[in-house]
Order: C-alpha cells, then sequence, then structure tokens
C-alpha cells in the first residue's frame, strides 16, 4: 500500500508504521486537525468480502480528501487512524463475517492528515446464503459519543 506523502499534508504531523493484518505495510502522517462532519450528510462505501473498496459516495470522497480513483481497488483500511485500537476493528471483522451487522464509532484518517468521527453501521451483503461484501454507512456522531471513545479508546491498545 502507498505511503502519505508530505506534500498532502496540511499542518505539522507525527508518522506512524502501520502493519496491518495482511502484512501490508503503510508510512501514514497524522495532524491534529478535526474536519466537523457535517449536519445531513450519509458516507457510503461498499467493499469486496476482502475489504477493498468498490465504491463510494461523493460524501465519502468530500470527507477522506481521497480522489474517487484513489479509493476504488484500495483496501477500506487506507482510512484507520492510529488513535484507533485494533481490537475495534478486530470486533468488526469477526461480527460481519458471522453475516451480522455492526455499529461503532470510529476515528477516520483523511488523506490530508487529518481526522473525522463517524457513527458507523457495516452490514454483510449476502447473495445465495454467502457473503458477496459489504455496505458501510456512516452518519455524525453525538460529540457525548465521540468524546466517551476518545477516553475509552487509548485504554484498549
Amino acid at each position: 500500500m502507498q505511503d502519505m506523502e508530505p506534500a498532502d499534508i496540511v499542518g505539522d504531523y507525527r508518522e506512524y508504521i502501520f502493519i496491518y493484518q495482511d502484512g501490508s505495510r503503510r508510512k501514514v502522517l497524522v495532524t491534529d486537525i478535526e474536519v466537523a462532519y457535517p449536519d445531513g450528510r450519509l458516507i457510503v462505501s461498499r467493499t469486496d468480502p476482502a475489504g477493498i473498496i468498490t465504491q463510494v459516495n461523493q460524501s465519502f470522497v468530500d470527507m477522506s480528501g481521497y480522489a474517487e480513483q484513489e479509493l476504488l481497488g484500495r483496501p477500506h483500511h487506507i482510512l484507520r487512524h492510529p488513535d484507533m485500537p485494533p481490537a475495534a476493528f478486530k470486533d468488526l471483522w469477526d461480527t460481519v463475517q458471522r453475516g451480522e451487522k455492526w455499529h461503532g464509532y470510529v476515528k477516520n484518517l483523511r488523506k490530508d492528515g487529518g481526522y473525522y468521527w463517524v457513527m458507523a453501521t457495516v452490514i454483510p451483503n449476502i447473495r445465495g446464503g454467502r457473503i458477496c461484501g459489504y455496505t458501510s454507512v456512516r452518519r455524525k456522531p453525538a460529540r457525548r459519543k465521540v468524546e466517551e471513545c476518545m477516553r475509552l479508546y487509548p485504554t484498549l491498545f
């Protein structure tokens, strides 16, 4: 997976190296700049069973800071923020691979190094009794819930 580029980052940043579950590595550059989730918008994406992005809506493009062509065909974990505990994504995958719906609060990483919080729902797409992909719908989270997550998530590493 392609490393983040300093030229894309707005503001001072910290550098992290992610090693993903599939063994791939990526350098991510993170700022402390939060982008507020806009009222009345839903972020929607679809992935294949391996989590590769197959479809995004304009709200996803706008909030992520990536162009649509930069997202399609890439792993959804391109948005993983280093403040997110791995246990959250383990729970997500364990749940959806059982064919069940998952809900949770997620801090996503933008292309410019900033971040945004979402209330995410991930739904398995089942055809002929088999999971053929996933649909994720994100909405604006309650600020009180975000603040709870900001206190809880650092304790889960």
